[in-house]
């Protein structure tokens, strides 16, 4: 007998050194707001208020942890030595930008922690999980070994789940999980989440043929040989497979990830005129591959809302959700209600034949100005109901969970933090002593790497 299957919401939590370094060139928000003074108590905060909202709404929401940060064994690895203390004293003093983003807060955006398919659509019958590389940004090219004993910790039970390690480091196979990838399903199939689903891997570049095109600004972080790669990965059937190339243009106006630009759920994609090459075409093969009822299309016009509007407002960084009574809602950052064009086109859009039939505002200022919106806040899973009693309840949000995570960050938190904080060694104890704790909250285990020394 089928089982039923589920979309969660796994929010990543914002790490203490949540801090403004202006680490991400390409990322137009990350840049220009560098040396700001962050705020990490308020930043988790934020985020922990999202989760809670979507968990009343009915949806399914989980919490992944933030990485162990300042990263002592990365900087041991670039010849710093001495005690821990010493080893961020040093590195301060001869290579702050190497200590910057070796004490990064971005992987509270979990997007891009992993690219995940479900059971249902997988050749072995399990559900398949693949930390991303993020081999494009030294400070997040060195979260998937943590990243990958997280999702272990959560989903650990070898009849039901399938763990891959990230993919070979480099430029050619540069992988960005789920932020350059969505999965369509006709979610009022009898299996709901759980019908077999189709797959659209979005990527920036081909690695290993320069004569295609690509953009000249800034980086395209994914490649089509590494989305490739995934699918094989996960065993999915080809059928159920669609490859297509972000707009070049768009990627050298701020687009650093497919989810700036589009976003999909159910038999819903939620896209900007100009997110793809040849958009024709990939409508066409959406449309044709999409087992189920009508696929829609709900395209934004470049006349109504400018690819600069969208990347300012984070538009299509917003989480597309469906509710219980059928519809969707967008999961929207408060900057869309401060930029007239998608202020009046979401009023618009919400009266039209669509699918989409609410708009929700939610306050992320923090996670926005380092560069991440709603949706880069959250990684999709997708569990039937014998995967959901397999896995770990403990990361499951509940009033208890939402309540016990809220009095942790009060107690460990700073309320602001300046790159110049950074140098501060007392920064890395406190971080170890609130992850030792948040282990035992999340029934992790030890999975940070002081933890296993």
């Amino acid at each position: 007998m089928s089982k039923r299957a589920f979309e969660f919401n796994f929010d990543g939590l914002v790490g203490p050194t949540h801090n403004y370094a202006g680490l991400s060139h390409g990322n137009v928000a990350s840049t220009a707001n560098a040396n700001l003074v962050a705020r990490p108590k308020e930043a988790a905060k934020q985020g922990l208020a999202k989760m809670k909202a979507l968990h009343d709404m009915g949806l399914k929401q989980g919490v992944l942890a933030p990485m162990e940060r300042p990263d002592v064994f990365t900087l041991r690895k670039l010849g710093f030595t001495g005690s821990d203390a010493q080893v961020i004293i040093k590195a301060a003093k001869q290579a702050p930008k190497v200590l910057a983003a070796c004490s990064s807060a971005s992987s509270m955006w979990t997007a891009n922690a992993c690219t995940m398919a479900p059971s249902s659509d997988t050749a072995d019958g399990k559900a398949h999980f693949t930390p991303a590389n993020l081999a494009n940004k030294f400070h997040r090219s060195i979260e998937h070994p943590t990243t990958g004993r997280v999702l272990k910790a959560m989903f650990n039970n070898d009849k039901h789940f399938a763990h891959h390690p990230a993919l070979p480091m480099g430029d050619h196979f540069g992988d960005e999980g789920a932020a350059n990838h969505t999965r369509f399903v006709d979610v009022n199939a009898e299996k709901g989440y759980g019908k077999k689903g189709l797959h659209f891997f979005v990527y920036g570049k081909y690695a290993f043929d320069s004569s295609k095109p690509a953009p000249h600004k800034y980086p395209a972080r994914q490649t089509f040989e590494a989305s490739q790669a995934v699918a094989r990965l996960h065993m999915l059937d080809s059928d159920n497979v669609v490859f297509a190339q972000q707009n070049p243009h768009v990627i050298d106006k701020g687009v650093f990830h497919n989810d700036v630009i589009s976003v999909g759920n159910g038999n819903v994609l939620f896209t900007h005129q100009k997110a793809f090459l040849n958009q024709m075409q990939v409508y066409t093969e959406l449309e044709q591959a999409f087992d189920g009822e009508e696929f829609h299309v709900v395209e934004v016009g470049a006349n109504d809302v400018p690819v600069e509007d969208a990347v300012k407002s984070y538009l299509f960084n917003s989480q597309l959700v469906s509710l219980e009574d059928g519809n969707m809602a967008i999961i929207a950052p408060g900057e869309c209600e401060t930029i007239p064009s998608v202020k009046e086109y979401l009023d618009w859009l919400v009266e039209q034949d669509t699918p989409i039939k609410e708009v929700k505002i939610f306050d992320v200022k923090q996670s926005m100005q380092n560069g991440g919106g709603p949706a880069c806040l959250r990684q999709r899973v997708v569990l039937n109901e014998t995967e959901v009693s397999a896995m770990n309840q403990n990361v499951l949000m509940s009033d208890d969970l939402f309540n016990q995570l809220n009095t942790w960050v009060d107690k460990r938190y700073r309320e602001t933090l300046e790159e110049i904080d950074l140098a501060d060694p007392s920064l890395l104890t406190e971080s170890r002593t609130a992850l030792d704790e948040l282990t035992q909250i999340l029934s992790l285990g030890s999975v940070y790497p002081f933890q296993l020394v």
